[in-house]
C-alpha cells in the first residue's frame, strides 16, 4: 500500500497553515442565485469538498463591473452578499480547511448577452474565444477596476476568507494586458513587457495595501498560453516574479488560455503533462507553487511533491466526481476512490451556460438532493446488466439497505464503456468501470457472472422490483453487399475480432466511427517511444521521427450529417477532430453510403454517386435499445425500472445518473 507522506504535510502560505498540500481549484459552478446570493447548494456543495479533507478551497467570485464576474458565482460589489458569504467561509472552516476568494475578471472572454454590455480589454482585439469585439478601457476605468477589485478581496476578508486569488490565467482580462497579441496599447499599460504587466502588478499592490500584510495573496497564472505570438513559459517566469515582487504570496499553476489550439483538459492528454510548468515557476521563485491540470491521482500527486516540482497540488474535477477522495487517500483506499475521467461533461455544462455537473457524480450541487439514505423497508431487487448503469443502480440500492443481485451476460462487467476505453485517449474510462466493479465487491453484491437473465431466471429470485440495465445493440443498416467478407462491425475492431486490412472506409462518423477510425489509423503509426529513440540516437531526423508516428492506414469517415462527431461533447470533440486530421483521415460528411461493392464503398454526395476503393468496410452506424427483455417482462412483476440505453442510447452521464435516481426512489 502507497503511504501519502508529503500529500499530508501541513504548509503555510504566508502566516496561513494549510492542513496538508491538497488544494481544490477554483471552478465556476452556477450554483449561486442570479445577482451573485451565496445560497444553501452553493455552501452544500463545499461543505462536502472541505469535509471530504480538501486543505485549501478555492471559490470563484467577483465584483459585478464591466461584466466581469462568472454567471451565478458569488458577488462582492455590496455588503448584502456578506451573510452568504459568511456562511460559506464558516462552513469549511467547520471541516478544517481553508478557503480563498478568487477575484474573476473575464475581460473579452466575457459574452454581451449574458451581462447586457459590450465586454471590455486591454485593446479593441476580437476575442478568439466568443468571437465578439471588445472595447478598450479607458486609463479611468482601469484605475475603477483594480479599485473594485480591491474592494472586494476587502469584502472576503470581512467575510472570513483566509487569503484572496488574482487570476492571471484561461485568457481572461490580466492575460489580455499581458500578451502582446490583445494589448496593442500604447499608454504605460501597453508597449513593452513592464508596461504590458502593469496592470497585474498594480491590481496584487492595491490589494496588498486594502488586506494588509497578514492576509495571502495568490497569483493563478497559466504556465504557457500555448497562443501562437503569445506568452510562452519563459514569459510567465518573468511574470510570476514581478508578481512575487509585488506582494503575491503563493503561485498557482495553471495551463493556457481557453481558446489555446492545444488540448489540455481532455482525457488525451497523459496524465501530468504540465508539472514541468509548475517546476520551472518554483525554480524562479521562493513562494510555494501549486501545480494543477490532469492531476487526478493522489498517488501521482504524492511523487511531483516528493520530486520537489511543487509545494501543492490543485484537484478541480476530481473534487466534482468524488469529494472524500483525500480522506480516502489518506486513509490507503485507493480502490474506493471514484477517479476523474476527463470526460469534459463538466466543461460542457460551463461552456453551454448550465450549472456545473459531473458524469459519474449525479450529486454535484444537489447533495442533499441524492444523499443516500436508507430504505424504508428493505427489498429483493433483481438488476439485469452489469454495465455502468446497472452497477451504480446496485451500488446505491445495497448502500440504502436492498438486497440486490446482478446479473450479467458475458465475462466481464462494464458493458459499453468497456468499448468506449479502447480507442486511443480514451483510457481512463476504464477507471470509471474499474470503480463500480471494485463497488461491488466491497459491498458485497450477487453478482451472478456469465448468466443470461430471463424471465424464468428472474422468478427464480421471486424480487420485489426489477430494474433492467441491458444497453443497447450494433445497428447494422440495411446497404445492398453489406453482407460481405470484407465488412466488419466498428465493435469487432476495436475489440480485435476483426482483420483490417488496406484502405479503410468507415460507414458512421459519430462517437464510434471517429474513434475507431482514429484506433485504426494509429495502430499502424510508429510508437512515439520507437520514435524517440530513433531521433535521440540519430537514427533519424527528429521531423522524420514525427511524420512516422502520423503515418498509418489509409482510413475515410463517411457520415450522412454535416459534422463528424455530432455526439461528442463540445469540448472535446475539436481534439479528436484535430487528431484526424493529424493521421491523415479522410471525412466526408453530407455522404450516404448506397451500396457495398468488392471495389469499395458507393456514396451519393451533393447529387452525385460516388465510389471510395475499400479492402475493409466497417459499420459504425449506430446502436437501438435492447427492449426484449422488457417486453418480455410486461406484467410479470409489480415492480419493473428501465435505466440507460435499454431506454434510449445515450451517453454514459444518462445512464448513470437516471440509475442513481431511480435507485434513491426504490
Amino acid at each position: 500500500m502507497e503511504h501519502l507522506q508529503k500529500l499530508f504535510e501541513p504548509i503555510k502560505i504566508g502566516d496561513v497553515e494549510i492542513k496538508n498540500r491538497i488544494v481544490m481549484s477554483p471552478m465556476a459552478l452556477g450554483f449561486c442565485e442570479d445577482d451573485g446570493t451565496v445560497n444553501d447548494r452553493f455552501v452544500e456543495f463545499y461543505t462536502q469538498r472541505a469535509q471530504g479533507g480538501a486543505g485549501l478551497i478555492v471559490v470563484v467570485t467577483g465584483y459585478n463591473d464591466f461584466g466581469n464576474k462568472m454567471p451565478r458565482s458569488p458577488a462582492l460589489e455590496d455588503e448584502k452578499f456578506l451573510p452568504g458569504l459568511k456562511r460559506l467561509t464558516d462552513a469549511v472552516h467547520g471541516h478544517g480547511a481553508k478557503v480563498f476568494a478568487q477575484l474573476m475578471h473575464q475581460g473579452a472572454s466575457a459574452v454581451s448577452f449574458i451581462f447586457g454590455i459590450q465586454p471590455v480589454s486591454a485593446s479593441a482585439v476580437r476575442s478568439g474565444l466568443t468571437g465578439e469585439m471588445p472595447r478598450e478601457l479607458t486609463k479611468d476605468e482601469i484605475k475603477l477596476t483594480i479599485d473594485h477589485l480591491a474592494e472586494g478581496a476587502a469584502m472576503v476578508q470581512k467575510a472570513g476568507f483566509d487569503g484572496v486569488e488574482v487570476i492571471g490565467t484561461g485568457g481572461y482580462l490580466i492575460n489580455q494586458f499581458i500578451s502582446p497579441l490583445t494589448n496593442k496599447r500604447t499608454d504605460e499599460y501597453g508597449g513593452d513587457f513592464e508596461g504590458r504587466i502593469r496592470f497585474p502588478t498594480e491590481l496584487v499592490q492595491t490589494i496588498r495595501a486594502r488586506v494588509g500584510a497578514d492576509f495571502p495573496i495568490s497569483y493563478r497564472t497559466c504556465g504557457d498560453s500555448f497562443m501562437p505570438g503569445g506568452n510562452r513559459q519563459e514569459d510567465i517566469q518573468q511574470v510570476v516574479q514581478a508578481m512575487e515582487k509585488a506582494g503575491a504570496d503563493v503561485i498557482n499553476q495553471a495551463v493556457g488560455w481557453h481558446q489555446a489550439p492545444m488540448p489540455m483538459i481532455t482525457m488525451n492528454v497523459p496524465r501530468g503533462t504540465f508539472v514541468y510548468l509548475a517546476q520551472g515557476i518554483k525554480e524562479k521563485v521562493d513562494i510555494p507553487v501549486i501545480a494543477c491540470h490532469r492531476i487526478n491521482d493522489p498517488i501521482l500527486a504524492e511523487k511531483v511533491l516528493f520530486d520537489h516540482r511543487a509545494d501543492l497540488i490543485g484537484f478541480g474535477r476530481p473534487f466534482l466526481i468524488d469529494p472524500e477522495f483525500p480522506n480516502k487517500a489518506a486513509d490507503g483506499r485507493y480502490g474506493e476512490i471514484r477517479y476523474c475521467t476527463a470526460c469534459n461533461a463538466c466543461f460542457d455544462q460551463i461552456f453551454s451556460g448550465q450549472p456545473v455537473t459531473c458524469a459519474f457524480n449525479p450529486a454535484v450541487g444537489r447533495e442533499k438532493e441524492f444523499e443516500i439514505t436508507p430504505a424504508e423497508e428493505s427489498k429483493k431487487v433483481v438488476v439485469v446488466g452489469g454495465g455502468i448503469g446497472g452497477m451504480e443502480t446496485a451500488r446505491v440500492l445495497t448502500m440504502r439497505g436492498h438486497d440486490v443481485t446482478l446479473y450479467e451476460k458475458s465475462d466481464r462487467l462494464g458493458g459499453a464503456l468497456n468499448l468506449a476505453a479502447i480507442p486511443p485517449g480514451r483510457e481512463e474510462f476504464v477507471t470509471a468501470v474499474n470503480y463500480l466493479s471494485n463497488e461491488m465487491e466491497r459491498l458485497d453484491v450477487k453478482v451472478k457472472m456469465k448468466t443470461e437473465a430471463d424471465r424464468n431466471v428472474i422468478s427464480e429470485q421471486n424480487p420485489d422490483t426489477v430494474v433492467l440495465a441491458t444497453g443497447a445493440t450494433p445497428i447494422w443498416p440495411k446497404i445492398p453487399g453489406i453482407d460481405q467478407k470484407n465488412v466488419v462491425h466498428a465493435h469487432d475492431v476495436l475489440e480485435d475480432k476483426a482483420e483490417v486490412k488496406g484502405k479503410v472506409v468507415i460507414i458512421g462518423g459519430g462517437a464510434t466511427g471517429a474513434e475507431t477510425a482514429l484506433f485504426i489509423a494509429k495502430k499502424k503509426a510508429m510508437n512515439p517511444e520507437v520514435a524517440i529513440y530513433l531521433a535521440s540516437k540519430k537514427g533519424i531526423d527528429p521531423e522524420t521521427a514525427l511524420q512516422f508516428t502520423r503515418s498509418g492506414t489509409d482510413v475515410t469517415v463517411l457520415e450522412m450529417v454535416n459534422r463528424i462527431g455530432q455526439d461528442i461533447g463540445r469540448t472535446t470533440r475539436w481534439t479528436i477532430i484535430g487528431e484526424l486530421r493529424e493521421y491523415g483521415v479522410k471525412m466526408v460528411t453530407l455522404a450516404t453510403a448506397t451500396k457495398i461493392t468488392e471495389e469499395g464503398v458507393v456514396y451519393e454526395h451533393e447529387g452525385q454517386e460516388k465510389l471510395i476503393p475499400a479492402d475493409t468496410v466497417v459499420i459504425a452506424a449506430g446502436v437501438e435499445s435492447s427492449k426484449g427483455l422488457t417486453e418480455a417482462l410486461e406484467g410479470a412483476f409489480a415492480e419493473v425500472h428501465n435505466v440507460g440505453d435499454c431506454v434510449d442510447p445515450r451517453h454514459a452521464m444518462d445512464a448513470i445518473h437516471e440509475a442513481a435516481r431511480i435507485a434513491r426512489q426504490i
